[in-house]
């Protein structure tokens, strides 16, 4: 398996081929989100959706053999795209891979100009919640 910053170097290499045509970046995203895993219908429920984002965001986490297993679905295909983009950095790593990792990728992608502010909060959103999910993993593993 390939390591988080190797995974975000392969995202920075598909971004620099679209260039800085903006319409192609979005369209990517969008397609992107349709490749997720698909999400239970019993866990799209108000406990399980992401608070800062202005679409809606469900994710949940499971620990597979002491590693995070995430799965995530919006409402917007834009917003399931971003998630789609953070579940392919930090899926199926441990707690400590994920709490320490830099998601630098977002920043390298111009991911801000892309995206806009609110969106931009929304992704902030995600990450820490992903990341507190796998501080939650750790506290159980350490219990």
């Amino acid at each position: 398996m390939s390591s988080i910053q190797e995974i975000q170097n392969e995202i920075i290499s598909e971004f620099e081929i679209l260039g800085d045509d903006k319409e192609s970046t979005i369209y990517y995203i969008m397609e992107l989100g349709a490749n997720l895993e698909s999400f239970p219908d019993n866990e799209r429920v108000e406990e399980n959706i992401i608070k800062g984002c202005q679409s809606k965001v469900w994710l949940i986490a499971d620990d597979k053999d002491g590693k995070v297993h995430y799965q995530a679905d919006s409402n917007t295909d834009i917003t399931k795209g971003l998630i789609s983009l953070l579940i392919r950095v930090l899926n199926d790593r441990t707690p400590k891979e994920i709490i320490d990792a830099d998601l630098d990728f977002i920043n390298r992608i111009g991911m801000g100009g892309i995206i806009g502010s609110q969106r931009s909060n929304g992704l902030a959103a995600m990450i820490k919640q992903m990341k507190l999910y796998a501080l939650a993993l750790q506290t159980k593993q350490n219990a």
